[in-house]
């Protein structure tokens, strides 16, 4: 992630300052000038499971390789619910309507430094996929393998709310995922 390199209250240059805070001293990047402070708090992102016909829509974005299939995710904006959130997104990105929404929960994706909401939703409609997407795979629930990433421990959860063990990708099949080998 980028961090800042000027504040932008006085254009001065950051520097890491230690401070004390509530939880003691912590060192951030501040502005020696006016004290200014990036606190670097985790972006809120949502994230659907979509059950779409009894089955389960998992997406391609268009910059990832073939092989990487995944939920419908998104910023929330600022003025929405998590809930109507999830629900615009998945307007936006699939043209579906969503009937029903569901929290799965709450999970880390430190590396993004965001904090993804996991829905559950049901949708209704013809799937007609934004400039964003390429493809879109429909997956019964035996079918659905899970990776180890964020999103993909949602859709473990999920998994097991629905009396179904998950499986995860191996080490091996979720590299050749990530990178889009052949198979």
């Amino acid at each position: 992630m980028n961090q800042p390199r000027f504040c932008p209250s006085c254009a001065t240059p950051l520097a890491h300052i230690e401070a004390l805070e509530d939880g003691g001293p912590k060192s951030r990047l501040r502005c020696p000038s006016c004290d200014w402070t990036h606190w670097n708090n985790p972006t809120p992102v949502l994230a659907a499971i979509v059950e779409y016909g009894g089955q389960v829509l998992l997406a391609r974005n268009a910059a990832w390789p073939a092989k990487m299939f995944a939920l419908i995710t998104g910023f929330m904006e600022a003025g929405e619910t998590p809930q109507e959130g999830i629900s615009r997104e998945v307007k936006e990105e699939t043209s579906l309507d969503v009937s029903e929404v569901n929290l799965v929960g709450v999970y880390d994706f430190q590396r993004m430094n965001q904090v993804i909401i996991a829905y559950h939703v049901v949708a209704h409609g013809e799937v007609s996929l934004s400039p964003e997407l390429v493809d879109y795979r429909l997956y019964d629930l035996p079918d659905l393998k899970c990776w180890p990433a964020g999103t993909g421990y949602a859709l473990a959860d999920w998994l097991r709310t629905r009396g179904h063990e998950p499986i995860f990708f191996t080490a091996a099949e979720n590299e050749e995922r990530r990178r889009g080998l052949a198979s």
